[in-house]
């Protein structure tokens, strides 16, 4: 099993869409961990706040299945995500780090994780003792020294799970066993 990490933001109905994304990857990889939820204001673009969480899973599947399931989650129900790199999202699941493989191919792990505090400061409270594989320093080490530097996000809290029911019709296809 693969301990896996995943960045979920949405600043478009976002309480709803990230509701959504928890829910389709529970249904897809079982139990997920999940961050408290932070509020903060776009990057590199003006628009609404974003709300940010991490998700963690362990899985047997490859990372191309983990990223093809994000894809899936993230355009399956019609989702709708601008191409330009700093814009508003409906839903956006960034593979943030994939047990410790490193794979610039794959922009693993993403360098978001030590780039941007709405990433860090959900992963680090998930999981602080976690090693990042190319620094060599934990992910609450990491934090630490960004959140000195950085303005404190706003955590908002918990989201309150949907009912599993109709969260298979965002799929084409059946969660796998």
């Amino acid at each position: 099993m693969v301990d896996v990490y995943v960045g979920v933001g949405s600043n478009i109905e976002a309480e709803a869409n990230l509701r959504l994304a928890f829910t389709a990857l529970e249904a897809w990889f079982g139990t997920v961990r999940r961050s408290s939820v932070f509020r903060s204001p776009a990057f590199g673009f003006s628009g609404d706040d974003f709300l940010n969480a991490v998700a963690a899973f362990e899985t047997d599947e490859d990372a191309d299945v983990v990223e093809s399931v994000l894809s899936a989650i993230e355009y399956g129900d019609g989702q709708v995500r601008n191409e330009q790199r700093f814009s508003a999202r409906t839903l956006d699941l960034d593979l943030l780090l994939y047990g410790g493989m490193v794979d610039a191919s794959r922009r693993l792990p993403r360098e978001d994780v030590s780039r941007y505090p709405f990433v860090l400061a959900p992963l680090a409270e998930l999981a602080p003792a976690l090693v990042h594989p190319l620094t060599g320093r934990t992910i609450g080490e990491k934090w630490s020294r960004m959140a000195a530097a950085e303005p404190a996000l706003e955590r908002v809290g918990a989201l309150i799970e949907l009912p599993k029911k109709g969260v298979r019709a965002l799929f084409p296809e059946e969660p796998p066993p």
